[in-house]
């Protein structure tokens, strides 16, 4: 087979429906996303760098407008943030949903409206409660018992500050144990099976500075069905209603959280923003009618699904090796700026870019440059058979919690963020140097 067929034979079978909406083949082997060549992104910027697609991010928040019209929207900052990522938000009309103070010093400074975001966080610190409080966040969504009084402390006798009340409805669901937070064996909320959510929330009621909005509940993440949100919503109406009849009390708000799932390999499932939409409204216009309670205002917290299929890693080929009948190919990233594999088993769908193969695939597994055994990238995956030392690597589906839990593993430095859009790069984040490091290195 001629290089050239072997090109298109590849271009044809290689599937980008996981890739922003933006992106084009380019001639021999290239991508372009925002319009702008990945591999002169790479060779401006050098590798690892991470590319998000403006376009992208705006456009899957406009989805869910358009999705949950009736409702509030809350962008889950962990997933990945930054100044121009709380630009983005905050034009497509989205909430926040911030996990700390530092989440939340960010988001204002870069002027996001603190009366549309809601603090959350199984163990808030004094500082994240402090900078809740003084820069006005529109929610506090109370974990646990002890929090109550301490918010109502802080708050003061003549102060006034919204609160939520963090519920396990007891729905398992997610794609890892890991990242399952709907039932009563983990960290998060209080629980509705034992009676913790409702002494919470005659607790909160007894507090005359702090306002209940509402009840809030996150079950998991990486959810690809609409069935178990279905199951905790009926739960929280269900709550919602004990609470009326034992207080007196109508809340107007049912936050369902996020955990949206997204594809990271071909043929893997997604859950449907519009379905979801669709299925949750009607299920709770139906229990609440049957339990006599007017429609509370439904929240919702995307975070994945909003900027993970925006972001695209870029990674040098540094060695290739075959130990056995294994190919492994080392790269110059891993753990530091990605340890979602190593924590979750996650797997990822990597692609040459840049040059148009001279071999037929072959299975490898693509490794990180850490001194960990488990620092890989992506197991049994197809690359070229010709694939090379210099060689340009590019995993889709890169933008969420990836960057935003990336670590100092080995003086590595995280990587740049570049954004691209109608044609145009620019730099969001710059690269961690060694001059960083030796920065907060003040012993001796």
């Amino acid at each position: 087979m001629t290089v050239s067929l072997l090109a298109e034979v590849t271009a044809g079978a290689e599937d980008l429906t996981l890739w922003p909406a933006s992106t084009r083949r380019l001639p021999h082997g290239g991508l372009a996303v925002g319009g702008v060549s990945l591999a002169e992104v790479a060779d401006r910027f050098e590798t690892p760098v991470y590319v998000l697609d403006e376009g992208e991010v705006r456009g899957r928040c406009r989805a869910y407008r358009e999705a949950f019209p009736d409702a509030e929207v809350l962008y889950a900052a962990k997933a990945f943030l930054s100044r121009a990522m709380v630009r983005w938000v905050r034009e497509e009309g989205l909430g926040l949903d911030t996990c700390s103070a530092g989440e939340l010093e960010l988001a204002v400074t870069a002027g996001f409206p603190p009366e549309r975001i809601v603090l959350h966080g199984n163990a808030k610190s004094p500082r994240d409660l402090e900078a809740a409080l003084r820069l006005g966040a529109g929610r506090i969504v109370i974990d646990g018992l002890s929090e109550i009084a301490r918010i109502a402390a802080a708050v003061g006798s003549e102060g006034h500050q919204k609160v939520m009340a963090r519920v396990v409805p007891g729905v398992s669901a997610g794609g890892h144990d890991k990242i399952r937070t709907g039932t009563d064996d983990q960290k998060f909320g209080l629980s509705l099976t034992d009676g913790g959510a409702q002494h919470a929330v005659s607790r909160i009621l007894g507090q005359p500075q702090l306002e209940l909005t509402g009840l809030h509940c996150h079950i998991g993440s990486q959810i690809t069905e609409v069935k178990p949100y279905l199951v905790a919503l009926r739960r929280m109406v269900g709550l919602m209603a004990r609470i009326r009849d034992a207080h007196g009390v109508v809340l107007p708000e049912l936050d369902m959280g996020g955990g949206h799932g997204i594809a990271y390999r071909p043929g893997e499932p997604a859950l449907d923003p519009a379905s979801l939409a669709r299925r949750l409204r009607a299920e709770l216009v139906a229990g609440c009618a049957a339990a006599r309670l007017p429609v509370p205002r439904l929240l919702v917290e995307p975070g994945r699904a909003v900027v993970g299929p925006a972001g695209v890693a870029l990674y040098r080929v540094l060695a290739v090796k075959q130990t056995g009948e294994r190919v492994f190919v080392a790269v110059d990233g891993g753990m530091s700026d990605n340890p979602r594999p190593a924590l979750y088993g996650v797997r990822y769908a990597p692609r040459l870019v840049g040059r148009a193969p001279t071999a037929g695939p072959r299975t490898t597994t693509v490794v990180g440059r850490h001194c960990e055994a488990g620092d890989i990238l992506a197991a049994g995956v197809e690359l070229p058979g010709d694939i090379r030392p210099g060689d340009l690597l590019a995993v889709p589906v890169a933008g969420a919690y990836q960057l935003s839990m990336a670590s100092g593993y080995n003086l590595v430095g995280r990587p740049a963020v570049v954004a691209v859009h109608e044609g145009s790069a620019r730099l969001l984040l710059r690269r961690e140097t060694l001059d960083d490091f030796r920065s907060r290195d003040i012993g001796g």
